[in-house]
């Protein structure tokens, strides 16, 4: 990445640190959006507390929905298990078919409020961009490939864990990120059930109408997005670049 394209990065990195660690110093850019009096920066629980505990929900719901979907994306390709490619893309799509309010509505009774409904969501929401590139990945490994890993000696699984899933790693990875992305704002619906989270800045904002904490909590998981994303990109890079496998 080029100085330049990295310097606005670092400006948004710093100005979102220096927000949650120091929100009442932006009071003047965000008292002209309240009225009667409202205050202008949200108090009532710590930026920096509500945004790390955001950003573990996503990671805890990445993590599995990553290990499922990676795990059924190789059974489908294996020849065993390509008979269940059907119902592993029906189980996948559940998370599209149905929005994640739709999930934690049937989730939050069956396993009570707080983060448990959330991640629920969160993990199937997340599914279906890591299976769907872990497939695409994978179905794309050259059949010369393969068989010339299988003709000096590798056995299945050396194939998979040597060959394969390092060639189909750029995929999977985009997959991952993709689903990263995607957590980062869905989370914010987890407020609702009382999970705690950024969402708990703008449900307040709308439950006051108050345009200051809308901001606040949108602008903050916006841009916790892009840097994300950005710093997955980055990190993906190198990775693969260390393991000789072109994107």
């Amino acid at each position: 990445m080029s100085t330049m394209a990295l310097a606005p990065r670092v400006v948004a990195l710093v100005l979102l640190l220096a927000f949650l660690l120091a929100p009442q110093f932006f009071a003047p850019v965000f008292a002209p959006l309240t009225h009667n009096g409202a205050p202008p920066i949200y108090t009532q629980a710590s930026l920096l507390d509500l945004a790390i505990a955001h950003l573990e929900l996503v990671a805890l719901a990445t993590v599995g929905s990553a290990v499922v979907a990676i795990a059924l994306g190789v059974l489908v390709t294996r020849r065993a298990g390509a008979e269940f490619l059907p119902l592993s893309r029906a189980i996948v799509n559940i998370g599209q078919t149905f929005p994640p309010v739709a999930v934690l509505a049937v989730a939050a009774p069956l396993v009570g409020f707080g983060q448990a409904p959330t991640l629920i969501a969160l993990f199937v929401y997340g599914l279906l961009p890591i299976f769907e590139n872990t497939l695409s990945g994978l179905q794309q490994v050259s059949a010369a490939v393969v068989e010339s890993a299988k003709g000096a000696g590798m056995g299945g699984l050396q194939r998979l864990v040597k060959i394969e899933l390092p060639l189909a790693a750029p995929q999977i990875l985009e997959g991952v990120r993709l689903s990263t992305v995607i957590a980062i704002g869905t989370a914010t619906i987890g407020s609702t059930v009382a999970a705690k989270g950024l969402g708990e800045v703008i449900i307040a904002g709308l439950l006051s109408d108050n345009t200051a904490f809308i901001l606040q909590g949108g602008l903050v998981v916006g841009v916790m997005a892009v840097l994300i994303y950005d710093a997955m990109t980055a990190l993906e890079r190198i990775v693969l670049r260390r393991r000789g496998v072109r994107r």
